[in-house]
């Protein structure tokens, strides 16, 4: 254990990489004198790890991560994105839980009703990174809309717009199609505040009734099926985050040969045959 070394990483990075929590709250941890490290209480977020240590906090040592991994989740419409749920909605995690997923955090957050892409992985320092705003990873959406709205509305989103005292960034927003009383659009955006869209088209007159997240960054729905959970390869990952991204995550690849099993719904079982009477 060292207050000022350079070997090894910052016990709050640890602590975020193994999935435990944000860098952020460690530190409030430590802080609070949960966080003990080889038995001795920790008394500093400065204070450096190495693989040999041992993290605890309440007393309990946490799981050091091994490997950084990314998975492509398509959650369904009525899932919480939240492990306990005081109204006693359903959860992701209820799910993952009973798909043998292990920890996970979520990049980001999807509405109740919202369905489509949510990347999990098991780091800390990813999630953080990919988090920020300063990554300019895009988030584009279909969205049906209850209301009329023209196209040259929408291109004023290319310029933000103030709500409530609110700024949002640029939105770009096409329209795919009408349907009865509602429109179908594709949008795009970089921010991802809380509830934008639905803000944002609210300002428009729109009522936003349907949802999906089609991708975020470079990784895409596609045809996942509701429900699934997929695995991004090493390979995959490694190429997609660059050089860059990855060293201020701060990520590991393990150099043993990958095993990728995707994680699916369940289908259901199939009707018994019935027996002829003889």
């Amino acid at each position: 254990m060292s207050e000022s070394s350079g070997a090894g990483e910052r016990i709050a990075k640890a602590m975020a990489r193994a999935g435990l929590c944000s860098r952020r709250v460690a530190e409030t941890w430590i802080e609070a004198g949960r966080v003990t490290l080889n038995g001795a209480k920790v008394t500093t977020p400065a204070t450096f790890v190495t693989e040999s240590d041992i993290i605890a906090v309440d007393g309990k040592p946490i799981a050091r991560q091994s490997e950084t991994r990314l998975w492509r989740y398509h959650k369904p419409s009525g899932r919480m994105v939240t492990e306990r749920d005081p109204e006693g909605r359903p959860t992701i995690y209820e799910h993952f839980e009973a798909a043998g997923l292990p920890r996970v955090l979520t990049v980001g957050r999807l509405d109740f009703t919202t369905e489509g892409l949510l990347l999990l992985t098991n780091d800390g320092g990813l999630k953080r990174v990919l988090e920020l705003p300063a990554t300019g990873w895009v988030r584009r959406y279909r969205v049906r809309a209850f209301g009329r709205v023209t196209q040259a509305q929408l291109d004023e989103l290319k310029h933000g717009i103030t709500i409530d005292k609110v700024h949002y960034g640029s939105i770009e927003a096409t329209i795919e199609r009408e349907k009865g009383d509602n429109v179908w659009l594709v949008v795009t955006l970089r921010e991802g505040k809380n509830r934008e869209i639905k803000k944002v088209l609210a300002a428009l007159g729109l009522t936003v009734n349907r949802l999906i997240r089609l991708s975020y960054g470079p990784f895409q729905l596609g045809d996942l099926p509701p429900g699934a959970v997929e695995v991004v390869r090493r390979k995959v990952l490694r190429d997609q985050l660059g050089e860059r991204l990855a060293q201020e995550a701060g990520v590991t690849f393990d150099s043993t040969p990958e095993q990728v099993a995707p994680v699916r719904p369940k289908p259901a079982p199939p009707p018994r045959a019935r027996r002829r009477p003889r």
